[in-house]
């Protein structure tokens, strides 16, 4: 299918679920285009909230980015929340452990080689199970998640948790391992820079070299690229290392960038909008930073939303919103298959006749 038919496709999905959130608001008695213009003015002239749409997006990007990847390959990293907790565990270890003991630079870059290989171990693991014993990735996956969501756990019941014994969570790093804010007046840091530079390399990579272009060979017809002499097995274990160590760096910009702590249930839907986002950008890396910024940006609004005052919007219209448009782009991307698949059989009957 044409891109500009995608696009069209894409733009469409997000238009309907944003008039099918709009119009829900009547339940609650509110005239949605009254509501709508108060949110998108309040955003739009307030450079904080702008810049909390890039913040948002960040982690975002990453996990998109992390299903994109093994898209590419026709395979299915369902777990990026796991492989995103694992380089949050990682990230916050490391901070506490070389805060105010290394110099920031070297901190930082330890802990996103750290946070990498955390979420590349947990993906490389997936990618094994699929290439030596062919288990289906998407449950392994997706199981793995709860496998590392449970490990969290114990680490901040132990080691992990915070000086006083009291609360499932760890003691907030220090200044010195922060990542350095980029935007005055903001909390946009250093790490929506990072996902954008890395969005664009993963571009490179899978668009110009010859990694790339074998991922892509094995997604399209494993058995023709086995022919050309290419490793399917060897490609799928590189496409999940590569897949988990994206999502660990989700890690390092939300602990390192924002909450500078490691809290139990941390941002337990970051990897399932991944995957929407993925989709919504057609696995395109460049576009998953633009739908990144459109999730995060939904995500801001509804926050707004619930803030206006002398309304009873409640909190949990930022999780409809963003579900009702998922939902949308998803059923999208169902229905533009069904159609490239009937325009394939139409042109092969043509072809046959």
């Amino acid at each position: 299918m044409k891109r500009a038919n995608i696009l069209l496709y894409n733009i469409g999905a997000v238009a309907v679920g944003l008039v099918i959130s709009a119009c829900l608001l009547l339940f609650l008695g509110v005239d949605p285009i009254s509501v709508c213009g108060q949110t998108l003015g309040k955003i739009l002239s307030d450079k904080y909230n702008v810049g909390e749409v890039l913040v948002k997006a960040t982690p975002l990007i990453f996990t998109s980015l992390a299903f994109a990847f093994t898209y590419k390959a026709n395979l299915f990293n369902i777990g990026a929340q796991g492989q995103f907790l694992m380089g949050s565990i990682v990230a916050i270890a490391l901070s506490l452990a070389l805060q105010d003991v290394v110099p920031t630079f070297l901190l930082l870059l330890l802990v996103l080689l750290g946070s990498f290989a955390a979420g590349a171990v947990v993906g490389g693991l997936i990618g094994a199970a699929k290439a030596k014993f062919s288990a289906n990735e998407f449950l392994v996956s997706m199981m793995s998640t709860y496998v590392v969501t449970n490990f969290m756990d114990y680490l901040l019941r132990t080691s992990l948790q915070e000086t006083k014994a009291e609360y499932m969570q760890t003691d907030a790093i220090s200044s010195s391992a922060y990542l350095p804010n980029i935007l005055p007046g903001t909390r946009v840091h250093l790490g929506f820079a990072l996902a954008v530079v890395v969005a664009v390399l993963i571009w490179v990579l899978l668009n110009k070299t010859s990694l790339g272009f074998q991922i892509r060979a094995v997604g399209k017809n494993p058995s023709a690229a086995g022919l050309g002499g290419i490793n399917a097995k060897a490609i799928t274990i590189i496409a999940f290392l590569i897949s988990g160590g994206l999502a660990g760096l989700a890690g390092l910009t939300e602990i390192n960038g924002v909450q500078h702590m490691l809290l139990r249930d941390f941002n337990a839907s970051i990897g399932s909008y991944g995957i929407g986002i993925a989709i919504l950008a057609n696995g395109n890396p460049i576009g998953c930073i633009f739908a990144s910024i459109l999730f995060g940006f939904l995500n801001i609004m509804g926050t707004t939303m619930g803030r206006l005052p002398g309304l009873s919007i409640p909190a949990s219209i930022i999780e409809l919103i963003e579900g009702i448009v998922m939902i949308c782009v998803i059923i999208s991307y169902a229905a533009r298959y069904y159609m490239e698949n009937r325009s394939e059989k139409r042109r092969m009957r043509k072809a046959g006749a």
